[in-house]
C-alpha cells in the first residue's frame, strides 16, 4: 500500500504537471480525471473473470502475480522518467496495467483473508487489515511527494523495491483451504452467480451501492493536485500531506475499531459514516487554509473508514467462502467505480464549473444519496449486528452452493 499510494500521487502529479504545461487549466483537470478512468476500465471489463479466477485458482498466486505486474509498472515509470521520455500516453498506459493488477489482486486478497482468520475474529482482522491499508495511505503519498521533489525517478524505484518486499511476504503464506469447485456448472454461469448473489442480498447490495454513489459524487481526492498547486499553493510536498490526511483519520479510526469493534446498530453507523464523509468534503471544498483543509480531509477519512469497516464486515460474514471471490470482485468493481469513476466525474465537473464548486456539490450529493439509501434500503438502517440471521443466510448459502 505504501508503494501503490506513492505511485498514485506521483502519477497524478506528473499527469497534471505535463498537461498544465501543454494545455489550459480546465483541460489539465480533465486529463487528471481520465487517469482514474484508465485504471477503472480494466476492472470493469474483467470483474466477472477475476472473481471466477479467485474462486478456482490458488488465491495466493493470484496476489503474487498482481504484485509482480506492479513491480514492472514501477520500473517502467522509473526508467521513462529518468530518461526524460515520460509523456501522457506512457502514464496512461501504465495506469491501465495498474488497473489490471488491482482487478486481479482485489478479490484474491479479500477472499484470502477469511481463509486465514477464524470467523469470530474476522471483524477485528478487517480492522487490523484496514489499519495497514490506511498506514500505507499515510506514508505512501508523503514518501512519493518528498522523493519526487528530491529526484523525479526515485519514488518509482522505491515503489518497485517495496513491491518486492510485498512479494516476498506473500511467498511466506503456506497452503490454505480452497473452496470446493463444482465443475458441473459452466464457468459463465458461475461468473454471473456472483452478481445474482449480491442482487438477492439487499443488505449487501445496499451497502455496496451506497459506497459506489456516495464516493462517486464525493471524490474530492481527485482534485488534490489542483488544490495543492493552484488553490492552497503548497506544491508537491503539500500534495503529499493532503493525500495522507484522509488516511491519518482513517488509520486512527481503523486502529480504534481493531480494539473496540462495532457490535450494535451497525447499519446506522454505516449511514452516519457516509454523512460525515459528505459534510467533511463540503468543508474541504470551501477551505482556503492548509491546516483547515488537513483537518477536513482527516474527518473525511474517519467517516469513510467507519463505513468501509461496516461494509466489508457485512460482505465477508454474509458471503459463503465458495462465493467470496466472485462477490469480492463485484464489491471491488463498485468500490473502484466509486474511486476511479469518481475521479473522472470530478475532473469533468471541475472542467465545467470549477474545482471548488465540483467538490462542494459532490459532498452535498453524498449526503443526499445517504438519505435516499436509508429510505430505499431499510435493511441497512435496521441492521443491528454483524451476525447474519440463520434463517436468511443458510438457505441462500446452500442454494448458491447447489
Amino acid at each position: 500500500m505504501i508503494a501503490q499510494n506513492a505511485l498514485v500521487v506521483v502519477i497524478g502529479w506528473q499527469v497534471y504537471d505535463i498537461a498544465r504545461r501543454t494545455m489550459g487549466t480546465k483541460e489539465a483537470a480533465f486529463q487528471l480525471g481520465l487517469v482514474g478512468l484508465a485504471q477503472f476500465l480494466p476492472l470493469l471489463l474483467l470483474t466477472l473473470v477475476v472473481g471466477w479466477v479467485a474462486d478456482h485458482v490458488d488465491r495466493r498466486w493470484i496476489a503474487r502475480g498482481a504484485v509482480i505486474l506492479e513491480i514492472g509498472c514501477a520500473l517502467a515509470l522509473a526508467l521513462l522518467t529518468r530518461s526524460g521520455t515520460i509523456a501522457l500516453p506512457s502514464l496512461f498506459a501504465v495506469a491501465v496495467l495498474l488497473g489490471v493488477a488491482r482487478a486481479f489482486a482485489g478479490p484474491a486478497f479479500t477472499a484470502l483473508g477469511p481463509n486465514l482468520v477464524p470467523p469470530p475474529l474476522l471483524p477485528r482482522a478487517i480492522a487490523l487489515n484496514a489499519t495497514g491499508f490506511q498506514s500505507g495511505m499515510i506514508l505512501g503519498p508523503a514518501i512519493g511527494g518528498y522523493l519526487y521533489a528530491i529526484d523525479q525517478p526515485v519514488p518509482y524505484f522505491v515503489a518497485a523495491g517495496l513491491f518486492v518486499i510485498a512479494l516476498i511476504s506473500l511467498l511466506t503464506i503456506g497452503p490454505v483451504n480452497r473452496p470446493p469447485i463444482d465443475r458441473s456448472i459452466r464457468p459463465w454461469r458461475q461468473m454471473v452467480e456472483g452478481l445474482r448473489y449480491v442482487r438477492r442480498n439487499r443488505l449487501v447490495f445496499g451497502a455496496i451501492s451506497l459506497d459506489l454513489f456516495a464516493v462517486l459524487l464525493g471524490g474530492a481526492t481527485a482534485m488534490l493536485p489542483i488544490y495543492a498547486r493552484d488553490i492552497l499553493h503548497v506544491g508537491s510536498e503539500g500534495l503529499g500531506h493532503l493525500r495522507a490526511a484522509p488516511a491519518i483519520g482513517g488509520g486512527a479510526t481503523a486502529l480504534w475499531l481493531s480494539f473496540r469493534p462495532i457490535t450494535d446498530h451497525v447499519g446506522l453507523k454505516l449511514l452516519g459514516g457516509v454523512v460525515v464523509f459528505g459534510a467533511a468534503t463540503i468543508a474541504f471544498g470551501l477551505s482556503r487554509s492548509m491546516m483547515l483543509s488537513l483537518v477536513c480531509l482527516a474527518l473525511l477519512g474517519m467517516g469513510d473508514m467507519l463505513s468501509v469497516f461496516v461494509r466489508q464486515s457485512l460482505i465477508q460474514i454474509y458471503t459463503p467462502d465458495a462465493m467470496r471471490g466472485r462477490v469480492s470482485a463485484v464489491s471491488t468493481l463498485f468500490i473502484s467505480g466509486s474511486n476511479e469513476l469518481g475521479e473522472a466525474e470530478s475532473g469533468l465537473l471541475a472542467a465545467l464549473i470549477g474545482p471548488v464548486a465540483a467538490v462542494v456539490a459532490g459532498g452535498a450529493g453524498a449526503i443526499v444519496i445517504t438519505i435516499l439509501w436509508a429510505r430505499w434500503f431499510p435493511e441497512l438502517r435496521n441492521a443491528r449486528s454483524f451476525e447474519p440471521p440463520a434463517q436468511e443466510f443458510e438457505p441462500r448459502a446452500k442454494e448458491t452452493m447447489a
